[in-house]
């Protein structure tokens, strides 16, 4: 593999290569096992990958966040060179190449910027837009691969593939989960150890809702969320239950009609960390 760091010679290297299918991987770093399931999936299907690794500032609305969001670049490296082939690209550029001049551009989401994340993070998902949408042109991907456990911006990056008529495929990867089930993230390696270990609570009590809304409604469901993780120390910051297009919230059971798709999407407090997750939740 080759690691870039200029626009310049990531497109010297793609004009060389000519390829016919291009996958992406956009990532902010502190890489992990479910950044590489992204990277295999966009391997087996192109002949030329490229991964980006960059910390993007105008998504984070926490000062402190930035500061602290791990960077490992030269670890990352080397995680990515056991799934890369020798053309692929690993492209490391710095914010004078993203944001050569400020990116003022705002963009409007509908209902998606007006619940779950973006109620609790202001500006996130414009930050996000700005930065893939430039990413996107600096790559000129045919596809690209996102992992469904930041569902909410999944939905963001396709309502954003549709306003800029991208001609780009988003590829959906599950969520890759530890073995005691908690979701894989770069923030779980600033989880002190004993929020680690209280941590996979999480996905344990998410995975009870089906079953209670199944004899119960859903303000029931939220309600065993949120006192099961307050009992472990973890505070809930929300827990909704929306459908997989819009993400509107369902409050009644009876809103949940046969055919569509839910999720249950959660934000957790884990001492100073914040952890998000969601689940599937079948209509029976």
């Amino acid at each position: 593999m080759k690691v870039v760091s200029t626009i310049k010679e990531l497109e010297k290297q793609t004009r060389k290569i000519n390829p016919s299918v291009i996958g992406f991987v956009p990532t902010m770093g502190a890489l992990h096992l479910g950044h590489l399931a992204l990277v295999k999936r966009a391997v087996e299907e192109s002949n030329l990958t490229i991964v980006s690794i960059y910390v993007n500032p105008t998504q984070f609305n926490d000062k402190d966040d930035l500061r602290n969001y791990p960077r490992t670049l030269d670890e990352d490296i080397k995680m990515l060179g056991t799934e890369l082939r020798a053309d692929d690209m690993v492209f490391t550029p710095d914010d004078s190449e993203i944001y050569p001049v400020e990116d003022k551009r705002v963009f409007h989401f509908g209902n998606l910027e007006n619940v779950m994340e973006a109620l609790h993070r202001p500006g996130h998902f414009n930050g996000v837009a700005q930065v893939v949408s430039r990413l996107f042109e600096i790559v000129k991907p045919d596809f690209a691969v996102f992992g469904l456990k930041d569902f909410q911006q999944v939905a963001v990056i396709k309502d954003l593939i549709r306003q800029q008529q991208y001609k780009i495929k988003i590829v959906e990867n599950p969520i890759i989960r530890e073995p005691d089930g908690l979701a894989m993230s770069s923030r779980n390696r600033l989880l002190t150890p004993d929020f680690r270990k209280r941590a996979p609570m999480i996905y344990s009590s998410i995975k009870k809702v089906a079953e209670i809304i199944s004899h119960s409604d859903i303000e029931s469901a939220k309600e065993y969320v949120r006192i099961s993780l307050s009992e472990n120390g973890l505070q809930t910051e929300y827990f909704e239950i929306v459908d997989n297009k819009e993400l509107v919230p369902i409050n009644l059971k009876a809103e949940m009609k046969k055919g569509k798709r839910y999720f249950g999407c959660i934000a957790v407090k884990a001492g100073k960390i914040r952890l998000i997750d969601n689940i599937e939740i079948k209509v029976e």
